[in-house]
């Protein structure tokens, strides 16, 4: 009996040492890439990727290019519901503009909704990495509706948190056009 047991201890620890030896010699496999890191609240926003309501997924690097106008929004959000209707107006009467609408709701809620209010806005659903990008595009408090334009290079060039008052969205288009600085949110004087 004591020569199985020498036996066993002895294939059991060649089997050990085989295996410490083959484990050294193995290639070490090549890190994966790491997901590029964004250097600016921008950056942010351009290195997302939002599912759409039909289940595929929008890039949002493929909305660079044009002046951006990027709303955070509910379905449960009055006054986000409110002003959605005089964005479309905007988006509809500026075709040199892109828009999307960042639902920070369920698929389901933005999809009842939208038989009761169809809109053209571009849709997708923001989730948890909504409410996370808001913040780091400014929205310290985390409150909707949330609107952010970034210019036809992709910088961040205005944002408001609250409703947006009439006349506001056409005042930062005439700024970003012309070269000026953003009007303050809430103001629309030239």
């Amino acid at each position: 009996m004591n020569r199985r047991h020498a036996l066993f201890g002895t294939v059991g620890l060649a089997a050990a040492g085989l295996g410490a030896w083959m484990a050294q010699r193995r290639p070490t496999p090549a890190p994966a890439e790491a997901p590029p890191r964004p250097s600016s609240p921008a950056d942010a926003f351009w290195l997302a990727r939002f599912e759409t309501l039909d289940g595929g997924e929008l890039a949002a690097r493929a909305l660079r290019g044009k002046p951006l106008l990027l709303n955070f929004w509910a379905t449960w959000c009055a006054p986000c519901v409110r002003e959605l209707p005089e964005i479309e107006q905007f988006l509809k009467a500026r075709p040199d503009w892109q828009g999307l609408g960042l639902a920070i709701d369920r698929k389901e809620a933005v999809q009842e909704f939208l038989g009761r209010l169809p809109l053209t806005l571009p849709l997708a659903l923001g989730g948890v990495q909504g409410l996370e990008l808001g913040r780091q595009l400014g929205n310290s408090q985390g409150g909707l509706p949330f609107s952010v334009v970034f210019d036809d290079r992709g910088q961040l060039f205005w944002r408001r948190l609250g409703a947006l008052q009439t006349g506001e969205l056409e005042a930062v288009a005439q700024a970003l056009a012309s070269g000026r600085p953003a009007p303050e949110a809430g103001k629309t004087g030239a």
